[in-house]
């Protein structure tokens, strides 16, 4: 009761008051889910933990329920007794579709995907509305670079993983290839592609967003786009929009943007941020494209975002094992050490 009280008070004061109610004929498993759906941001509620149906009613009585995801074990009359708003129940079967039931979900899966399937048929109810959060305190961090081959994509996740230690941070990926589910090794069943069609139909809200998030340990992460053209369509200043629509509804401390290939139109990028980290190289064609680059900012007015900029020469690493250990091992290498100094304000730029 008394974690359930703080986290009420601090999602309360983020205009987070909506609660999501977890009932389950197993003592463990209602606070296991509580538990670890609390600590994630892209579950937009309160989550209350209940190991006996007497406490869910009594509960019920005095809150309103936004989402219940009760066991499929109790009766549909008890169920209707509690008046939530939306049911989800939890199957300890395969699901199976019956008209008039409620929507189900299998719960001997990660818990990650039981909340995307849970977000999932929520947001399936046409009168959901979005979650404003009145926050302004999302700050956005784009990693780019007019380089190839420069650690971009091993820094910008790295840099996402230790800062998420301590604040609540997500990851957007704009490259057209990424190899993202290769190295993770998950099977997304949603990425950025459905997320900017989503909202080219003017049907995003932060609600829906949240079934499309993923996690790598403490940070969160939406699936690159499967298609490209998915990217060249939506441009930089879609993708730019996007972000800041997210930024402006999540309860996300920071967003960090790896930022894929825009051409010279990555400046519509580059000035929704405050910091951009940018990893270069010492070679002599790469100090050519970086003067062309920064030239091309001075030339076309935007030589302001010159302030932003701080470039960076990454330790190159090699030895590496295997590719479903990549992430862990760019962690605890060199890489991840030069992280930590710079977060620690004693990282070496390079000018």
């Amino acid at each position: 009761i008394f974690k359930l009280t703080l986290c009420l008070i601090e999602k309360e004061m983020m205009g987070m008051k909506r609660i999501m109610a977890v009932y389950d004929v197993s003592p463990f498993y209602s606070d296991r889910f509580a538990d670890f759906a609390n600590r994630k941001e892209k579950v937009p509620f309160t989550v209350a933990a209940f190991t006996s149906m007497e406490k869910l009613q009594l509960f019920a009585e005095q809150n309103p329920i936004e989402l219940l995801l009760i066991s499929d074990s109790v009766n549909r009359e008890q169920v209707d007794k509690l008046n939530a708003k939306q049911v989800v129940t939890l199957s300890d079967g395969e699901v199976v579709d019956v008209e008039n039931s409620y929507p189900s979900v299998y719960k001997y899966q990660s818990t990650d995907n039981v909340i995307r399937e849970v977000m999932a048929c929520y947001c399936e109810k046409p009168e959901i509305e979005p979650l404003k959060t009145s926050l302004s305190r999302c700050r956005i961090i784009v990693v780019y670079s007019p380089l190839g081959r420069c650690l971009k994509t091993s820094f910008s996740l790295v840099l996402g993983q230790l800062m998420a230690q301590d604040e609540k941070v997500l990851y957007i990926n704009l490259e057209q290839y990424s190899g993202f589910s290769s190295i993770t090794g998950e099977k997304f069943t949603g990425d950025l592609s459905d997320v900017m069609y989503m909202y080219r139909q003017g049907n995003y809200h932060w609600m829906k967003l949240s079934s499309y998030v993923y996690s790598w340990g403490n940070l969160d992460y939406i699936p690159p786009a499967r298609f490209p053209e998915d990217l060249e369509e939506a441009g930089a200043k879609g993708a730019a929009d996007l972000i800041m629509e997210v930024a402006e509804e999540s309860a996300y401390d920071v967003i960090i943007v790896d930022a894929g290939c825009f051409g010279k139109n990555v400046t519509d990028i580059l000035e929704i941020c405050g910091t951009v980290y940018m990893p270069v190289k010492e070679d002599c064609m790469s100090a050519a494209k970086l003067e062309e680059f920064e030239d091309y900012l001075t030339q076309s007015g935007k030589a302001g975002l010159l302030d932003k900029i701080q470039r960076l020469k990454l330790p190159y690493h090699s030895n590496f094992g295997r590719r479903d250990t990549y992430l862990e091992q760019l962690l605890w290498g060199e890489l991840g050490d030069y992280v930590r100094q710079l977060l620690k304000g004693k990282g070496v730029l390079w000018h």
